[in-house]
């Protein structure tokens, strides 16, 4: 049998001689598919990284999630000065507030406005207040006690929600003991909310009930510091 006459000029695996290489070459020996293909300078790359990096930050602030630092004591011992916690912005897009939630609500006094700011000044201040390193000075953090048609009163120390007790295991001991108030009817689509540490907390007992629709999310894990990671 007599084998294939194969050319010694064509490749036997494509039919193509050496010498017919499709990549065009320059006439300096260079490949003219990579030219137009300039690489961006460091200089003009690093700030388009971070006005993206600043841009996705306050996206996830305004619409997912927001980590809130704690500024105060009201809600010890749950939550301590310097804590960050993490704060769910669509729990209740898909779901009803509950008691006992700790939440995230605007400021119910009002008459707050933020200074003028610059556009760094404001996208930098949004990005430290979505990391957790800075809190927004409009903003409250309290625990739903009352839910609307709710009659809640305090006396004898504790916290009657229609008539009943409210067990409350997440309260320090010296927070069962706190001055009678109310009784107080949740109007419709308004929650009473208080804070965990009852001797130092403004809350509903003194702004009254806040909008449902003024909460901004649901807080439900601390982040920080690391020794306190537990969910809410």
């Amino acid at each position: 049998m007599v084998p294939p006459v194969t050319s010694p000029d064509v490749d036997p695996i494509s039919d193509r001689a050496p010498d017919d290489d499709p990549t065009p070459h320059a006439p300096d020996g260079s490949d003219t598919a990579t030219e137009g293909k300039k690489q961006i300078p460091f200089w003009v790359e690093f700030p388009i990284l971070i006005v993206i990096a600043l841009g996705v930050a306050i996206l996830i602030k305004t619409f997912l999630f927001q980590a809130f630092y704690i500024p105060s004591s009201s809600m010890e011992d749950t939550l301590n000065i310097n804590d960050r916690v993490l704060v769910n912005k669509l729990t209740y897009r898909f779901g009803d507030i509950g008691r006992g939630d700790v939440i995230v609500f605007d400021d119910p006094r009002g008459g707050f406005q933020e200074p003028d700011e610059s556009f760094l000044g404001s996208a930098t201040r949004n990005v430290f207040e979505s990391i957790g390193l800075a809190t927004p000075r409009s903003e409250f953090i309290k625990r739903v006690i009352g839910l609307p048609g709710d009659i809640i009163e305090g006396k004898d120390g504790r916290v009657y929600v229609n008539g009943i007790a409210l067990d409350e295991p997440y309260l320090k001991d010296l927070a069962y003991v706190i001055p009678p108030f109310g009784p107080v009817v949740v109007p419709p689509d308004q929650l009473f909310v208080m804070g965990d540490n009852r001797a130092a907390s403004q809350d509903s007992r003194f702004f009254g009930p806040i909008p449902a629709e003024d909460v901004v999310g649901r807080a439900f894990v601390i982040i920080w510091p690391p020794g306190s990671w537990s969910g809410l």
